[in-house]
């Protein structure tokens, strides 16, 4: 049985098992990772980098590829966003896990760096699941957040996805496909990183 959770190893069998049905399932598990805030933890970037390796040997066609994984984003991040709106905040105060003050300062943070928020996000694990939950809760402007949405969703699986076309197949990457895998996910996480370090700097400087 495939292990959901490190699905990037085992694609070759995916196609092998599924045939066309392997489009189904890999929109399924972006759209999964991307859509329900409780499952972060489904391989993004180094599923949709595989995905484009295997593309590159013609088992998969690498332009549906593409439209169907950035489909499979935006529609998560949407879904994400309502949940987080309609759900989130009053989930959140009747069960006292965030205050009202909380609240609004999180409606003042996308208020201000909503955008960049969204789009950074896609490109940090973990982060891009919650980014769109926090952004419903925090009431973004739904016509602003789905604009950069779709702006991040195209670019992220854009990315991922011709990268492993390019570069995938070549020797060195193949070969030594497990350590580029997690330097793709430590990559991912430079981002996050930077942003925690400015963040803190600014709160620093306002006290």
């Amino acid at each position: 049985m495939i292990n959901l959770l490190h699905i990037d190893q085992y694609i070759g069998a995916l196609i092998q098992s599924y045939g066309v049905a392997t489009y189904l399932i890999l929109f399924l598990i972006i759209f999964v990772e991307t859509g329900i805030v409780v499952l972060p933890f489904f391989p993004g970037d180094s599923l949709i980098f595989v995905a484009g390796a295997f593309a590159a040997t013609g088992v998969l066609n690498v332009f549906l590829l593409f439209v169907i994984l950035a489909a499979a984003a935006i529609l998560g991040d949407t879904v994400n966003y309502w949940i987080g709106n309609f759900f989130g905040e009053k989930l959140f105060l009747k069960k006292g896990i965030i205050k009202r003050k909380h609240l609004e300062k999180t409606k003042d943070f996308f208020k201000k760096h909503g955008a960049k928020t969204i789009i950074f996000a896609r490109f940090v694990p973990i982060v891009r699941t919650i980014a769109p939950f926090v952004a419903g809760v925090g009431k973004m402007k739904y016509s602003k957040f789905l604009k950069f949405n779709i702006v991040g969703g195209i670019a992220w699986t854009a990315i991922f996805t011709f990268a492993g076309y390019f570069f995938g197949t070549i020797p060195f990457v193949k070969n030594n496909l497990t350590a580029i895998i997690i330097a793709i996910i430590v990559i991912s996480l430079i981002p996050a990183i930077i942003q925690a370090i400015k963040f803190s700097k600014e709160g620093k400087k306002k006290k």
